[in-house]
């Protein structure tokens, strides 16, 4: 496991609440791997979120140099829309109209990681270059109030049957933060033994608000 600290931790709290937690991805907006996870999440007792780190929201299209692209704000209902217009054969086949649909009944429409003011205790990525932009923008911030954030990394492709596996990985890892008492001391140790048991690199960085 890689793990780095970027500033000094700030005097722990003994305050206990259920802890937030967000998956970010690029900018597809069938976010299948992130998307996945919220029903599974759901059941559990900390609060789960999806976003995008890129400047547009693109899906695969009718051939790989013509992608759909929409802006961040689009709507899945308009998304979804828009694409049964195009081709609903196509978009069914390929299971996008099936994602989509599924996307709306969790949420409006896609977000941005870099346009939201929430605080969140955990961002977990599924790609090791969101990884990055979001250490990127973190470290591009005057920090506020030095409150952590912990960044973490565990590659999963984006594939539907990926997308189901990772989500019993976040949820399984997101379960186990959750029921640490004091994750600033715990996580490290919790990270180890995830990584372990899923056979999976795990990267890790505290960042601050």
């Amino acid at each position: 496991m890689r793990s780095h600290t970027t500033s000094d931790r700030p005097a722990r709290s003994d305050e206990r609440r259920p802890r937030d937690v967000i998956t970010v991805q690029l900018s597809r907006v069938v976010q299948s791997r992130a998307l996945r996870a919220h029903p599974v999440h759901g059941k559990k007792s900390f609060t789960v979120q999806s976003f995008g780190t890129g400047d547009k929201v693109k899906l695969p299209g009718s051939a790989p140099n013509k992608p759909n692209i929409y802006d961040f704000g689009t709507t899945y209902e308009h998304i979804y829309r828009d694409l049964q217009e195009k081709d609903r054969s196509l978009y069914t086949q390929n299971g996008l109209l099936h994602m989509l649909d599924r996307n709306r009944r969790i949420k409006p429409g896609p977000q941005r990681l870099q346009e939201c003011s929430d605080k969140f205790d955990v961002v977990i990525s599924c790609e090791e270059r969101v990884y990055d932009q979001i250490l990127e923008m973190f470290e591009s911030r005057e920090p506020v109030d030095n409150t952590p954030v912990h960044v973490i990394n565990i590659d999963i492709q984006d594939n539907h049957e990926e997308a189901t596996i990772g989500a019993f990985l976040i949820c399984d890892l997101c379960t186990q933060l959750e029921d640490s008492q004091d994750l600033e001391d715990d996580i490290d140790e919790l990270l180890q033994e995830f990584e372990s048991k899923a056979k999976r690199q795990v990267l890790h960085c505290v960042q601050f608000y």
